[in-house]
């Protein structure tokens, strides 16, 4: 193996995960991340299929299943709060809408966190600014710290991925938004969940919806409104304005959330988009995750498509010997399938989820009920199974020094 000089730009799951796997082959890891520390809490994501499956192999089960969310399933309400259709987690196996393993996005990112090896450096409140790719090496310049000189430069950064607008181009290039904004922040509601994810669907395409959190009296909460933004909404102020005109006559918990929302330490906004590549590798350049090819929470198959892409790059990387070229070109090509059926949007997309009309929110609620029921199982069961998708190489097998045990035993 040759040993490589490698910066990930993100803090978030991919870019540990790949600096996990890529620390434990030897080469020397830089991880540099915009936020002054690691951001704790989130939203919550879910361990599914092969996503799954990375973190038994990289010895992290224990580790996350301590801190997994205890949900019984999905309902919906009406206005005045009252349930009425819903899906157990049970549903599908327990890889429905809800599943068995889910878990907060920052309690996952702690727990990769947690597994570095202490070789790893990292770079708090900072950001890649230019790439400078040569033949031999790429030469990064951040914001605040000096220029430095990398083998292979990953770019585990989200969305709004700093590495990608560099290396490949303005986000209109790469961007594809699917017509919907989202906010996330964590509140109190009068509502006692009783372990349930609540989702509420107002006329003309907004959602209001309240997950269990790992505190009793906290829930995660969401607001969904359909359209795109037509200019970029980069200051807090104007994006909560945009969703308390918008949720002014809503019901439910709705009034609560807006009241809480401008004082949200965790608040989140996105105009979501798909991440749509003819190429996420360049030179020397690798994108993994959401940053090279978001499929949007409504797949709810990001955080798998972030850890198998950190596994797979990784395992590529050691099947190479730390040749750059071929690693990414096998990146590419094992990964790109499993990426083209994971973005398809469940049956309905966009307007499933946020139905505009009364009918069209009677039949969604509706299609809750008709789930785990023939003949929409057999639809569905086909969108859960995308999870699975991959016939993930066993690079330990190989003799890759990919996973714990390859740690220990290399």
């Amino acid at each position: 193996m040759k040993p490589l000089n490698i910066l990930i730009s993100g803090a978030s799951i991919a870019g540990p995960a790949a600096a996990l796997l890529l620390a434990r082959q030897g080469h020397a890891v830089t991880i540099v991340e915009r936020a002054s520390a690691l951001r704790a809490g989130g939203q919550t994501v879910d361990l599914r299929g092969a996503g799954r499956t990375v973190i038994d192999r990289i010895g992290l089960t224990a580790a996350t299943d301590a801190r997994l969310l205890d949900q019984r399933g999905i309902t919906t309400v009406d206005a005045k709060g009252k349930r009425h259709s819903a899906l157990p987690v049970e549903a599908f196996d327990g890889n429905g809408v809800v599943s068995t393993h889910e878990i907060l996005r920052g309690d996952l990112a702690e727990a990769l966190t947690a597994a570095l090896p202490e070789s790893v450096e990292f770079i708090w409140n900072d950001t890649v600014v230019a790439i400078d790719d040569s033949s031999d090496s790429a030469v990064v310049s951040f914001e605040k710290e000096a220029d430095r000189r990398f083998d292979l430069v990953i770019g585990a950064d989200g969305l709004g991925s700093a590495v990608r607008r560099n290396a490949f181009g303005p986000d209109e290039q790469n961007l594809q938004p699917i017509g919907l904004r989202f906010a996330w922040f964590t509140a109190t509601i009068d509502d006692d969940l009783k372990g349930w994810y609540l989702m509420h669907n107002a006329k003309g395409g907004r959602v209001v919806s309240a997950r269990p959190s790992r505190t009793d009296n906290r829930v995660k909460a969401s607001m969904a409104i359909r359209g795109s933004d037509p200019n970029p909404l980069y200051d807090r102020e104007s994006q909560r304005r945009v969703f308390e005109e918008a949720f002014a006559d809503v019901g439910w918990v709705a009034p609560q959330l807006l009241a809480q929302m401008h004082n949200a330490d965790d608040w989140a906004y996105a105009d979501l988009a798909q991440v749509k590549m003819d190429h996420f590798t360049k030179g020397r350049v690798a994108l993994v995750g959401d940053a090279g090819y978001c499929p949007t929470p409504l797949t709810g198959l990001g955080t798998t498509l972030a850890l198998v892409g950190a596994y797979v790059l990784a395992g590529e990387l050691g099947r190479a010997g730390g040749d750059v070229g071929p690693a990414l070109r096998e990146y590419e090509r094992v990964m790109r399938p499993f990426i083209e059926r994971t973005q398809q949007l469940p049956p309905a997309g966009v307007a499933g989820y946020a139905p505009k009309s009364r009918v069209a929110i009677a039949l969604s609620r509706f299609s809750y009920w008709a789930m785990n029921r023939w003949p929409m199982r057999n639809i569905l069961a086909k969108q859960f199974a995308k999870a699975d998708g991959i016939d993930l190489p066993d690079y330990e097998a190989e003799g890759v020094r990919n996973s714990a045990h390859g740690a220990q035993c290399a």
